[in-house]
């Protein structure tokens, strides 16, 4: 198994896409690359002032969705151009990152940008960091979508992350 921590927004929707494919064997919200001592809260994080960005952690299999691949999903189910904000979630919280475990993964990060920059008229903003921390978030944050689906941010906001992820990503689904 390996690890991959993500960050694309609002941490609901980056958890929604990612558990639905293949491969992947557990998905946690959390905060991850803040400067301030201690475990943040939600309500801290939200401030802005922790430099924590909301993310997920996820454990997959690389024998069934590589870590490219996994990254090429992430970068193009959220906007990677938008720098600290993803629609009308504002701030460094909701920055566009991802928070390599070792040096592959981070090649493997900066290459997919690299790849990936020609599809975009604005340069992608997505920072790519070594991962220094991780807190799990509380736990009515961890599998909110499957958990308030008919909840309106997650009709208006969600449900088209998702309905994108279908349409260019069949293949990579899981059942």
């Amino acid at each position: 198994m390996e690890t991959a921590t993500l960050g694309g927004g609002c941490f609901w929707c980056t958890e929604a896409v990612v558990q639905r494919l293949k491969g992947v064997v557990e998905v946690a919200s959390g905060y991850s690359g803040g400067n301030v001592p201690g475990r943040p809260t939600y309500r801290e994080i939200c401030s802005g002032r922790t430099g924590h960005a909301e993310v997920i952690r996820v454990t997959f299999d690389p024998d069934v969705i590589s870590f490219r691949d996994l990254l090429i999903i992430f970068m193009t189910t959220h906007d990677p151009t938008s720098l600290n904000r993803q629609g009308a979630d504002v701030g460094t919280q909701y920055r566009s990152v991802i928070f390599y475990h070792n040096d592959r993964q981070k090649q493997i990060a900066e290459a997919v940008i690299g790849e990936l920059q020609p599809y975009y008229e604005q340069p992608i903003v997505t920072e790519v960091s070594p991962l220094i921390n991780y807190y799990e978030a509380e736990a009515d944050h961890q599998n909110y979508y499957n958990q308030h689906k008919t909840q309106g941010y997650c009709q208006f906001v969600i449900d088209p992350k998702l309905q994108k992820l279908r349409q260019a990503y069949s293949e990579f689904l899981a059942d």
